[in-house]
């Protein structure tokens, strides 16, 4: 029994669904369209201001899509509604974050700046306020392309467990380790 898969999506007023044939889900709303083309074997219905995600038996591989499909198409729904945001805060001393026409610049402590190309569909901009940690900030509508791009940025620096610096997400704990201990005699 899939717990995910059984729950009704409810469709907030600004957002329309519909289903093309070949099974693609196109979902509207006011931050723009997304579309996700769902495995012919999950049937996708919709009924008013709901929509029902539902499978054809109880093979393990259908209990799989059946859950995987819902959940992103929930994730469409969130996305073209309210949208997604991501924060990426960069911890170091001499660290820094610039954006200009979706580039990303960083210094990280390398002998180089980096510069990286952000998608068109990504919202980027960059603070950095005197007694804070730069911080990136990413804005968009796909759930899946902000986390990936949240990671690949994240992976340029990871953080280290000594002193903590590098990028990490505005909130997230990372798990500290002590340094060398004096020797005794």
């Amino acid at each position: 029994m899939s717990r995910i898969g059984n729950k009704i999506i409810v469709l907030p007023s600004s957002v329309s669904v519909s289903v093309a044939e070949g099974n693609v889900v196109s979902v509207k709303g006011p931050k723009g369209t997304l579309t996700q083309v769902v495995d012919s074997d999950i049937s996708v219905e919709i009924e008013g201001s709901e929509l029902k995600v539902s499978r054809p038996t109880e093979q393990k591989r259908h209990k799989a899509l059946h859950g995987l499909y819902r959940s992103l198409i929930n994730n469409m729904v969130i996305g073209v509604d309210a949208g997604y945001k991501k924060e990426l805060e960069i911890i170091g001393v001499g660290y820094k974050a610039s954006a200009a026409n979706n580039v990303l610049e960083l210094q990280l402590g390398y002998s180089h700046n980096i510069f990286m190309a952000i998608p068109e569909e990504i919202k980027l901009s960059t603070t950095s306020e005197k007694g804070q940690n730069p911080k990136v900030i990413l804005e968009g509508i796909d759930k899946e392309l902000i986390g990936s791009v949240a990671a690949k940025i994240k992976s340029l620096r990871k953080v280290e467990p000594y002193k903590g610096k590098g990028i990490r997400f505005v909130g997230e704990v990372v798990r500290r380790k002590a340094g060398k201990s004096a020797s005794k005699k």
